[in-house]
This record gives C-alpha cells, sequence and structure tokens, in this order.
C-alpha cells in the first residue's frame, strides 16, 4: 500500500504534467516539411568499396506537430542504408521509413529521389610514385630547373579497383619558383585526381627543387 500512496503528491504531479503535456502536443498543428539530410552507411563488406558517385543527401517530405518538425528536434536526421548484403555490381536502395531515425510522432512521406542505386566494386590497394605537377610559376629569367626530389617518392592509394588500376602515379599540388634562385623545400601535397580513391598515408610531401644558371652561349 504504501509503494502505491508514497510521495503521492509528487506522483500526481507528473501525472497532471504529463497529461498536460499530452494536450499541448494534441493541440499542436501538424505540420508537413522538406528536409535535405545527409547519406550515412553501415555494415559496408571490407572486401568492397563503393564505386560510384554517391549523394551527399537525399531531401524528405516528413509531417508532424509543429514543435517537433523544429530545427534543434531534427538536426540529428539522417537516411541510413544497410550495406551488408553488397556485392560487386549495381545494387538500387529504395528509401523507406526504416532507414531514418526519425523523431516521435513525425511521420515520412516520401523522399526525392526514393531510390538511389550505387555500384560496388572490390577494393584494391597499391603503391603509386609521386610526381611533381607542372609549376604554377616557372623559375626567373636566365634560370631552370637543374634536378628536384619528392621524399617520399611512393604512396599507398586504396579504393574501387577499376579506378585504383587506372592510376600509375599521382601528381603534387603546383609550386612557385618565381622566387628562387638557386634551391628551396616546399611542403606541398598531393592531389589523386579521383575523388573515390583514397591515400592510405598522410597527403603532405617534401618537394626539393634545385635551380641552375642557364650559361649565355645557351641562350644564344
Amino acid at each position: 500500500m504504501k509503494l502505491i500512496t508514497g510521495n503521492l503528491g509528487w506522483k500526481l504531479l507528473s501525472l497532471v504534467i504529463a497529461v498536460a503535456l499530452w494536450i499541448a502536443i494534441a493541440r499542436e498543428p501538424e505540420l508537413a516539411t522538406s528536409i535535405a539530410v545527409p547519406i550515412e552507411f553501415k555494415g559496408m563488406p571490407d572486401d568492397l568499396d563503393i564505386a560510384s558517385n554517391v549523394p551527399d543527401r537525399v531531401r524528405l517530405e516528413i509531417r508532424g506537430p509543429a514543435g517537433r518538425l523544429s530545427r534543434d528536434n531534427l538536426a540529428d536526421l539522417a537516411l541510413v542504408l544497410d550495406l551488408s548484403g553488397a556485392t560487386p555490381g549495381e545494387r538500387t536502395f529504395n528509401i523507406r521509413p526504416a532507414a531514418i531515425n526519425l523523431p516521435s510522432d513525425v511521420s515520412f512521406y516520401r523522399a526525392l529521389p526514393s531510390q538511389i542505386t550505387l555500384r560496388f566494386d572490390k577494393l584494391l590497394m597499391k603503391a603509386v610514385e609521386i610526381v611533381p605537377a607542372p609549376f604554377s610559376k616557372g623559375p626567373p629569367d636566365g634560370y631552370r630547373v637543374r634536378e628536384y626530389t619528392v621524399v617520399p617518392n611512393k604512396t599507398l592509394i586504396r579504393g574501387p579497383a577499376e579506378r585504383v588500376k587506372n592510376i600509375s602515379r599521382v601528381t603534387l599540388d603546383p609550386v612557385d619558383l618565381s622566387g628562387v634562385l638557386s634551391q628551396a623545400e616546399f611542403q606541398t601535397h598531393i592531389n589523386l585526381g579521383d575523388s573515390q580513391v583514397r591515400l592510405e598515408v598522410p597527403s603532405t610531401v617534401a618537394l626539393k627543387v634545385t635551380l641552375e644558371k642557364i650559361s649565355q652561349k645557351e641562350t644564344k
């Protein structure tokens, strides 16, 4: 009996607050809204990678009480695609409510697009040579590049096998030699040239360039 009557005042107050909140929510007008949400993935097989371009976001049309559709309440909304059953080739995913972490009392109406098609390929990793890109500005007049060194001169890349096989070397971001008269070292970065391929090691590389003066005989 004491379990029921103990703290009876607090229990009644909690009940009154809960009923008041329920009434307030129930009286809220139901609204519809459209929101762009990020796409997240789970269950990607270790030996596969996504070989196609992936949209950053998908637009959802949802409905619910006005208070539930506030910016703060929808801040963590995302579309989560389960890739655990993926195999090499194309697969189309239908966007369904079960893949969306909707707040309570908010319902899913539709998604634009309603489907997402992804292409999967075997994951490949390999070492490739690093070479400088054409310089953004060449040496000063009367000078030329005698030699250069790149440290490290190779890097590891990984990604869809179809794309990785097409890459035999990667380039560095261009550097400016217009202020160099003898020797300079630049800390620059690797440019893979393919957004679906990624580096397995840090992208910063040391490029050391040595210039030499062109003799008057060669300029004639």
